[in-house]
């Protein structure tokens, strides 16, 4: 049975966010609801390479810098990014400098304009691979998937790179594809009711 802890209303909380109390208000307001949104889904992708090998918290804390670093992670600027920019993001100490990272996200820009121009959205793909809810395990118990390793696969045949499936695990919880707050968790009735009134992009 996955675990919740009180928040800072009294009221149950998935136990990841109990480690900083920046995360209640992510985990709230943000994480687990659906979204359709190509810049917002591309952002996610992005941030989530970022943190591969590091903590979702130090992402958090940096996340603004990234937006700011990044063009806000519009991936048709980001696309046109050159050498130059790499250099210049390997000198901000406001985000994560990694240069195959840098490399990577900015690469990432270029094959998401290829994505859009042949299936019409982001979004519209990443929905694809939304995996059955009836063949989910239970919450917070997995950190890949059938579909994240079908969705990383294909996106890494498509040129993406630092995708793997538990980065892409990771996108799907986030962005709402999955519902994986807690059993008991005051926000898994507003998430599951989130994604009963969204759209899917298709």
């Amino acid at each position: 049975m996955t675990q919740t802890i009180p928040g800072p209303d009294g009221l149950p909380r998935c136990t990841w966010c109990q480690s900083a109390p920046e995360f209640f208000d992510y985990h709230d307001s943000e994480w687990g609801y659906p979204v359709g949104d190509d810049q917002r889904l591309f952002e996610k992708i992005c941030l989530e390479s970022f943190q591969s090998g590091l903590s979702w918290r130090t992402i958090l804390a940096k996340r603004e810098n990234f937006r700011a670093a990044f063009a806000g992670f519009d991936f048709n600027r980001m696309a046109e990014f050159d050498a130059g920019d790499v250099e210049r993001l390997l000198g901000d100490k406001g985000i994560v400098r990694h240069r195959g990272k840098i490399e990577a996200v900015i690469n990432n820009a270029a094959r998401a304009q290829e994505l859009v121009a042949e299936k019409g959205s982001i979004a519209a793909h990443v929905w694809s691979f939304e995996p059955d809810p009836t063949s989910l395990p239970e919450p917070q118990t997995a950190s890949t998937s059938p579909e994240s390793h079908a969705l990383s696969k294909d996106l890494r045949k498509r040129g993406w790179r630092f995708v793997g499936p538990t980065t892409v695990y990771a996108l799907m919880q986030a962005m709402g594809l999955i519902n994986d707050h807690a059993t008991g968790c005051v926000m898994r009735e507003k998430a599951a009711s989130k994604r009963k009134s969204f759209t899917k992009p298709t």
